[in-house]
């Protein structure tokens, strides 16, 4: 009998990407029930209407989630910093998730986190800003802080990468400069920045659930690829037809100051990526995401399956 293996954030990148990659494994280990707070929404429907069970559950109220995750045998645990910018909600709703996959006895959880970008700078350090009071960058600290509940629970701790989607998701696309030409601005120097296709992390959360009991307790990270944003330019102007791609390789201080909503906690991250490029690339395997998921996409091939999701 198929294992049910509970997804949140099943209408976004990374749980979204585990219920398709339940859906259309063909092994048929496992089945996906998959958590959203708004069932009308259309990704809900249409993963219903796919073959997932949808149910209702809030990662605010914690009593909805051990209803949500009864007799599962996994749970996916996933938070979203930017739906509401706070890293004490996010540790607030993982305390909740946590609480919830041990009330169900949810034998296999795979909690999405990040690293503590703190224990690379003293307290002092003045190149970069806290935010939020006590954090440097608060969706990636305080995804590590709470890792501390999930310490004593069945968890594979799960590193994530840059999505490249965000290249259509979060609007990071290059765009038409005032000559005509497509340009862009990053924080990031020439450093190599570790990225993966948001579908893929779905693809290797199953690959260490089907794995049984082999990652329980592991933290691991994944990677499609580490390219710099000129390698990642040539790449969209080669395949987008678009002629050259202007990088302005800005410094932190300014991207911090464009104003947009999250500037400042991104201008921090792509700090972190530029900064810390040796350590937080470390932290990352290529191959250990292809090894969990062979058809794992590398940037090339990403871009040529989605480049008309690109918005030009």
């Amino acid at each position: 009998m198929a294992k049910v293996i509970a997804v949140l954030g099943a209408t976004g990148t990374q749980g979204g990407g585990l219920c398709q990659a339940i859906l259309h494994d063909h092994a048929g280990d496992f089945t996906c029930r998959a958590i959203t707070r708004d069932l009308q929404k259309q990704q809900a429907q249409q993963l219903r209407a796919d073959g997932a069970e949808v149910v209702a559950a809030d990662l605010d109220d914690v009593e909805s989630l051990k209803e949500a995750f009864e007799g599962a045998h996994g749970v996916f645990a996933v938070t979203n910093f930017w739906e509401h910018f706070s890293g004490e909600k996010e540790k607030e709703q993982a305390k909740n998730i946590a609480e919830a996959a041990a009330d169900a006895g949810v034998h296999h959880i795979i909690w999405s986190t990040l690293e503590d970008t703190r224990g690379w700078m003293p307290e002092d350090d003045p190149r970069m800003p806290m935010l939020q009071e006590i954090y440097r960058v608060p969706h990636f600290d305080a995804k590590a802080e709470a890792d501390a509940y999930f310490r004593e629970l069945p968890t594979t701790f799960l590193r994530t990468s840059f999505y490249w989607d965000n290249l259509y998701s979060f609007g990071l696309e290059p765009k038409k400069g005032e000559s005509g030409q497509y340009e862009w601005a990053f924080p990031l120097g020439d450093a190599k920045m570790a990225g993966i296709a948001g579908e893929d992390i779905g693809k290797v959360a199953l690959g260490i659930f089907q794995a049984g009991d082999e990652y329980i307790g592991q933290t691991i990270g994944i990677a499609g690829g580490f390219l710099t944003i000129e390698e990642m330019g040539e790449t969209l102007s080669q395949q987008l037809g678009i002629g050259p791609i202007t990088y302005h390789a800005v410094d932190a201080d300014t991207y911090r100051d464009f104003g947009f909503p999250g500037a400042d906690e991104m201008g921090n991250m792509f700090q972190v990526y530029r900064d810390f490029e040796v350590p937080f690339n470390a932290n990352r395997s290529v191959d250990l995401a292809r090894e969990l998921n062979p058809d794992l996409l590398s940037f090339e091939e990403w871009v040529a399956r989605y480049k008309d999701k690109i918005p030009l």
